[in-house]
């Protein structure tokens, strides 16, 4: 009987350690308080992105700026700080493609690409902040049918050079350029560098290869496209033509009992979806030669680190508001695979986070 007992707890102790075996390790880390320094009469709003650029220069998309009424008020600043957080000017004030900031990132030239959701345009602002190109069109201020975009099922079909909610950008070696379109259309757009509409990849649904709000784009050394899929709750991996490749998935265990969302109510245990734990709101891949992919979730909010095959490779961080906690990450920039940006909505703020592997 003892015999009997003994292996009977060896046996469900087993999966049990197997289990605790796989969970990825807390990652240490540290956020440097009071990164940026802001004018007296300047002020973020809610942050939606956060990108850095060959000189450390850090660019801020904002949700401020806003003196218009709560619904369809024109909301987005981009604003250019100094490697210190020091506040060195706002690039596109007054705008014509400002409505409702979602994200911006840098290129290998230093061009400032930036996309906004209420416009349905994408903006490249060179180095210096003019306008270099636009993608995309803002509806007619004088057009009758102006008007929140509506969200029929089945979805109409897309239109080339158009955008419907427009979510992020990215770029392979030969300059082409991918646009994550977005809310509505659920596709991938591809232009050349020179502006060239080339094609689109992707469409609404929940299969393989298919997307529910294509909320962030990056790519890899190789030229392969990972599309933060979030409302289906994984990354999908494309190559450079679109062919769909593979899928992460991120299904890390957590303390529900005691996880707090950053906002509302609790997602229930077996939630999926935008507020599923392990969705990725954001994606981004540092620079070579070892390149690893971070992305985020809103809950329980951490941020995740992973190999470009899909391992979970560590984690960090919570929902909450004070330093080292996070308020729903919409953006992350990652110039280096130990230092990253995480920008928050619910926070108005970014963090810098200096990240302490364990060796």
């Amino acid at each position: 009987m003892k015999r009997f007992a003994l292996a009977l707890v060896i046996f469900i102790a087993a999966p049990l350690a197997l289990f605790a075996q796989q969970a990825a390790p807390e990652i240490p880390f540290d956020s440097v308080p009071n990164l940026l320094k802001l004018p007296p009469d300047l002020y973020l709003g809610e942050v939606s992105g956060v990108a850095v650029n060959s000189k450390g220069h850090i660019f801020v998309f904002s949700r401020g700026n806003t003196t218009g009424p709560a619904y369809a008020a024109s909301a987005a600043q981009l604003l250019e700080f100094g490697p210190d957080g020091k506040f060195l000017r706002e690039i596109g004030h007054n705008l014509y493609a400002w409505s409702f900031a979602h994200t911006v990132r840098i290129d290998k030239g230093d061009n400032i690409w930036v996309t906004d959701k209420g416009s349905d345009m994408v903006v490249k602002f060179s180095p210096d902040g003019r306008v270099a190109m636009v993608f995309g069109r803002k509806q007619e201020a004088a057009d009758e049918r102006t008007g929140p975009l509506k969200h029929p099922n089945p979805p109409l079909p897309p239109v080339d050079g158009m955008f419907r909610q427009v979510t992020d950008v990215a770029w392979d070696a030969a300059g082409d350029t991918f646009i994550s379109d977005g809310y509505i259309n659920s596709r991938v757009a591809k232009v050349d560098k020179n502006g060239k509409w080339l094609k689109s990849f992707g469409e609404p649904g929940d299969q393989p290869g298919q997307l529910n709000t294509p909320h962030s784009i990056a790519t890899d050394a190789q030229g392969n496209v990972y599309v933060a899929n979030r409302g289906n709750a994984r990354i999908e991996v494309f190559d450079g033509d679109g062919k769909y490749l593979r899928q992460i998935k991120i299904n890390e265990p957590f303390d529900y009992a005691n996880a707090l969302p950053a906002i509302g109510n609790k997602p229930g245990p077996n939630a999926t979806g935008t507020q599923s734990p392990g969705a990725p709101w954001t994606v981004c891949i540092t620079p070579g030669p070892n390149q690893v992919l971070y992305t985020s979730d809103a809950f329980p909010g951490r941020v995740y680190k992973l190999s470009l095959d899909g391992k979970v490779l560590g984690m960090l961080g919570e929902s909450g508001k004070q330093l080292k906690q996070f308020g729903w990450i919409h953006e992350i920039a990652c110039p280096s695979e130990n230092e990253i940006y995480v920008g928050e909505l619910l926070n108005w703020r970014v963090q810098k986070l200096i990240l302490h592997p364990k060796k």
